[in-house]
């Protein structure tokens, strides 16, 4: 299935100049949203997969169902003050100034290997800094998974070491 298909190009959003890819046709299509989960559910088992990591809020949105099929927990990943018990937090570089990601310190058991799945690989400082706090709680990130990636923005040298795969590359 051609995913591209779904994808709508919003031009000068969020501001002149940047071409915006919306994933929300996409999900809109029942059978395009169930492909794309479909197809990361078989790269999830070329490995043993223990838990789905998603980052808040569109990595929620494909790793949930992916979590179902494979039948292992879902561990979100929030913005700064969104979880309510003890967690770990990591702070990281974004274009203009820095932002924080959490993660429950009890969210993982030691050695668990899990599959980090967000919508869109751009710079990928987001990606990374969830990569670190699956690696503070104990994780091994087996496989990052992405819907999108704007390779033109090299986020994949940020996760070196790390299989990547993305359904759709522009």
């Amino acid at each position: 299935m051609d995913l591209t298909a779904y994808i709508r190009d919003v031009p000068d959003f969020p501001m002149p100049g940047i071409l915006f890819r919306d994933i929300t046709p996409l999900l809109g299509r029942a059978d395009a949203f169930r492909y794309a989960v479909d197809t990361f559910a078989e790269h999830c088992r070329r490995h043993r997969v223990d838990a789905v990591v998603g980052i808040e809020s569109r990595g929620f949105i494909f790793g949930t169902p992916l979590a179902y099929i494979l039948q292992v927990p879902f561990i979100p990943v929030r913005k700064s003050g969104k979880l309510p018990a003890a967690r770990m937090s990591v702070e990281y570089a974004l274009e203009y100034g820095t932002s924080q990601l959490d993660i429950h310190q009890d969210a993982l058991t030691a050695g668990a290997n899990v599959v980090i799945v967000d919508d869109l690989l751009a710079t990928g400082g987001t990606a990374a800094a969830a990569a670190k706090l699956v690696e503070l709680v104990g994780g091994s990130v087996q496989e990052f998974l992405f819907l999108i990636e704007l390779s033109v923005l090299d986020g994949r040298a940020k996760l070196a070491g790390y299989p990547v795969t993305a359904l759709i590359t522009y």
